[in-house]
Parts: structure tokens; C-alpha cells; sequence
């Protein structure tokens, strides 16, 4: 696999990267996998405009995935040179298990997927491409505009003369054409340079691409969606440290109307709850309910040491009753195995943790581990010593202030120890390019000197004014910050 020079890029900001230009010379193979289900004459098209494209054929391979079409899908006479058919195999059906099949039965550097109602321009796959070589984490969004079409409208082999003359613009009328929702959020943010920590969401459509390790490393897509499953995948390749990047050079024309144009209110309602249990960042999918998810916002980790107290047993519940009930605890520290045969149970030197862990055995968010394994779905990790006695909004306060700032680490020096935030995406993008947090999201340290009583676990009191450093992207004065930092630490803890 080629290698690709990848500097370390801040937030969704990649304007630092030099797409390559005129005269650059490809090496990265590309395998564009195309999920299809009946519709051969729409294939037969797809196709035709693959076959016609500029990057090198010699780089280019296609794998068609049959989704149990009946009758069977057929290659057309007009294909790009290395394009091969396979069926979707058992296990599952619909376009993410397709895609997941089509991935794993092909090699190239980077993965394009294309949906088979697609007619693409000729330097659809190129325009992608050239963004690939200027990094290996980005995850590249194709620009199509949806158009009318019936079964026989285009004919494969004039379709192939028109994209490679450069001429698909003008196969369909622009203007009466339906531009994406997701344009309207490009635009206002640059190209997504300026996006939040919720890029991915625009990482819908039938045209992506990414390096295939990213795809690996964001484990592929969720096959047990059938409905917004490339909503789910935007987030696990967020969650791997992707960089979201809008390429409206990328132009293809859809063969028909949105799905969800068809019978909207109820696909939304199918997606919503599947998205909902998947995606916590999504605040309009998730309904700001008391209850659990499948995937939590925060996992709270609690370092309970070698002794574990029965202190603990308040923290965990102010934890969960928090104004943010979206989480999950690990306490870390010496827990005892289960007894096995007659004992003393009121002699027990691990009564205190045996009594801890009953308490909590009926609560499916509380977790006892000896060490903690990170999960790469959960969006951040919070980390709180023992003694620290978190307020009933210290999740939200540390989340809020980790994205207003856009901070990929916060850490809040106290008396007993140093409470954190981590963003999984940044410590994700880290790791894979060997830097500090800091480089590719920023931080900020906070310290919280004894001047106004707050209580921890221990019934001490510390709090007070507070003093920032880092490379956070908090703005205004000096002061502002001192004072947001404040707000932040009375949230935090207990007071």
C-alpha cells in the first residue's frame, strides 16, 4: 500500500493541504465499490460514466456488489476495464453489508463508494483522488445534484461519449435540478474549514471515499442499519480521526429523486431511533430524554485506587443524576473476585468493595474493571479522582466547554487531583499520526486554587478563581477566559 505524507490538521480545518494541480503524477490505487439491487438499466449507466473516467484505468478497479437482485445483475459491455460482479454474501443485506463485502474483496489504497443510480463526471474519481494524496485520514464527499429520470432516458454508450468529452453538465438542465441539504452547511462553513466537532453529519449521499486504513479503522459500516447507515459510518470515521472534506469538483448526476423524498416522514422516523442509540453528538436525533443509549455521550472513568471506599457509591450517584444521565462509569481499582464457599462475611477486608459493587449490580451504566479499555464510539472520556465530588453538571459543563472551545483536551487541576476531558477523535487523529493531542485539537489546563469553599469527597473545600493555559481556541480577553474557566469549575464539582 502507498504511503501518503500526512501533516497533523486542527479541528476540520485542512486548508493547510496542496491539492495537487496540473501535471501531478497518481500512485493510489482506487476501488470503487458500487452496492446495487435490481435497477440494471441505472447500473448500465453508472458505469458507463466509470468507464469514461481520467484517472489512470491502470489504478482503477470496480467491484459490483449484487444485493440479492432478482434477476441477477449482469456487467454491461460498457465498464471500466477492471470491474468484476460479485454477490452480496449471506449474513446480512442492504447497502452497508454490500459495501462492507465490496471493500473486503479489493485492495485498492482507497476506497470510493458510488451508488448504481449515479451518472459521474469525468473527473469524478480523480477530483477525489487528488485529495487522498495530500493525506491518508480524510474522508471525501462527492457533490451530485438529484435529476428526473425514467428507465431508457440515457443510453449507456452515448452517456460514455458525453462524459468522456467532458460533457455530462449537459446531459441533464441544471436548474431544474435538486441541490443537497448538506450544500447549505459547506457554504456557511467554509467548506466545512470552520465545521464544529459535527462535520461528519454532512457525510450523507452516494459518493465518498476514503484511505482504506480509514476505513478499517473506523471498523467499516454499521450492517445492521439498513436506513442512515452513512450517517452512522460519518461518525465512527470522525470517532477514527477523520477530516471531513467537501469536493464539489466531484460532480455526478442522481437518477431520480431523494429516497427519503419518496415517503419522508416515515424513513426519518426509521432513521431516527437507529441514528439516536449510534450517534450521540447529534443533538436533533437524540432526544434529551433520562434515559440510556447504546452509545453513551461521556464514559465518566473513576480511578478508585487500591482501597475503594463507600464514598464512592455518592459519586456514582451524582453521576448518574446528573443533568447529563447520558453516561457510563467505569470505576477502575482492586476489585475482589466473588466468594466461592463459606465465609465471614462481616470479617471480609474487602467488605467496602463487595458491598460497592452489590450496590450497583442492578445499574447496567456502572462498570468495575480492573483496568479501562477505551471505547471508540463513546465521544469522550472524563476522567475524576476519587475524592473529587462532581456537581450535578459537571459532564455538561466539561462537554460544553471542550467544544465552544473546540478543545480536544481539558484538564482541571485540583487539590486531590486532575480531572479531564478527552475527545476519542482527537486522541484517535493523534495517535495515527504520532502527536500530541494538541497539535490536531488543542487543550487547556485549569487550575483551581483554594479561595471559595467547594466540596469533594472528603469534605474539604477548594475552588475559587482560576488560571488557564494550553493552546485552547477560547477567545476574548484574559479576563473572559479566567471568568468562562470559573464557570466551568463551579459546574464541575460539587458547590
Amino acid at each position: 500500500m502507498n504511503a501518503v505524507p500526512s501533516p497533523a490538521l486542527r479541528g476540520n480545518d485542512y486548508s493547510p493541504l496542496v491539492r495537487p494541480g496540473d501535471g501531478w503524477e497518481p500512485r493510489l490505487s482506487v476501488t470503487v465499490v458500487v452496492p446495487a439491487h435490481g435497477q440494471q438499466d441505472k447500473l448500465d449507466v453508472t458505469l458507463a460514466s466509470l468507464a469514461a473516467q481520467t484517472y489512470p484505468a491502470a489504478l482503477l478497479d470496480v467491484v459490483v456488489v449484487d444485493d440479492g437482485s432478482d434477476p441477477p445483475l449482469r456487467l454491461p459491455e460498457i465498464r471500466p476495464e477492471s470491474t468484476r460482479l460479485i454477490a452480496s454474501p449471506p449474513g446480512g443485506w442492504a447497502s452497508a453489508h454490500a459495501t462492507n463485502a465490496g471493500v473486503a474483496a479489493s485492495s485498492g489504497d482507497v476506497v470510493l463508494r458510488l451508488d448504481a443510480d449515479m451518472l459521474v463526471f469525468a473527473d469524478h474519481v480523480e477530483s477525489q483522488l487528488r485529495w487522498h494524496h495530500t493525506a491518508d485520514y480524510l474522508a471525501v464527499l462527492g457533490h451530485k445534484r438529484f435529476v428526473a429520470y425514467r428507465a431508457g432516458d440515457l443510453d449507456p454508450a452515448a452517456v460514455f461519449d458525453a462524459v468522456r468529452a467532458g460533457k455530462a453538465g449537459d446531459l441533464f438542465d441544471a436548474e431544474a435540478s435538486e441541490p443537497q441539504w448538506i450544500e447549505r452547511i459547506a457554504e456557511a462553513t467554509g467548506g466545512l474549514r470552520q465545521a464544529d466537532h459535527r462535520a461528519f453529519r454532512v457525510f450523507v449521499g452516494a459518493s465518498f471515499s476514503v484511505h482504506r486504513s480509514l476505513f478499517d479503522a473506523a471498523g467499516g459500516m454499521d450492517a445492521d442499519v439498513l436506513l442512515g447507515s452513512d450517517t452512522i459510518f460519518g461518525y465512527r470515521l470522525h470517532q477514527a480521526g477523520a477530516v471531513f472534506v467537501p469536493d464539489d469538483r466531484s460532480s455526478a448526476w442522481h437518477l431520480g429523486p431523494r429516497q427519503i423524498a419518496e415517503r419522508g416522514a416515515l424513513a426519518k422516523a426509521y432513521r431516527r431511533p437507529r441514528i439516536a442509540n449510534r450517534v450521540p453528538e447529534l443533538d436533533v436525533k437524540r432526544p434529551r430524554a433520562a434515559r440510556g443509549w447504546a452509545t453513551p455521550l461521556a464514559e465518566v472513568v473513576v480511578d478508585a485506587g487500591g482501597a475503594p471506599s463507600l464514598d464512592l457509591e455518592a459519586t456514582v450517584d451524582e453521576l448518574l443524576s446528573g443533568s447529563v444521565p447520558d453516561v457510563r462509569v467505569t470505576l477502575v481499582g482492586d476489585w475482589p473476585e466473588p466468594h466461592t464457599g463459606r465465609h465471614a462475611p462481616l470479617d471480609d477486608p474487602a467488605l467496602e468493595a463487595r458491598l460497592l459493587i452489590e450496590s450497583f449490580r442492578g445499574d447496567t451504566r456502572v462498570a468495575f474493571a480492573a483496568a479501562w479499555e477505551p471505547d471508540p464510539k463513546v465521544p469522550y472520556v472524563i476522567r475524576l479522582p476519587a475524592a473529587v465530588r462532581p456537581g450535578p453538571d459537571a459532564v455538561a459543563a466539561l462537554v460544553a466547554y471542550a467544544n465552544r472551545h473546540r478543545l480536544g483536551l481539558v484538564e482541571v487541576a485540583t487539590p486531590h487531583g486532575v480531572a479531564s476531558l478527552e475527545r476519542t477523535a482527537a486522541a484517535a487523529r493523534a495517535a495515527r499520526l504520532g502527536v500530541g493531542i494538541d497539535a490536531v485539537w488543542g487543550s487547556a489546563k485549569l487550575t483551581a486554587p483554594a479561595e471559595r469553599p467547594v466540596k469533594d469527597g472528603s469534605g474539604s473545600a477548594f475552588g475559587g478563581a482560576l488560571a488557564e493555559g494550553g493552546s485552547g481556541h477560547a477567545r476574548g480577553g484574559q479576563r473572559g477566559l479566567r471568568g468562562k474557566a470559573r464557570r466551568l469549575v463551579r459546574r464541575l464539582l460539587d458547590r
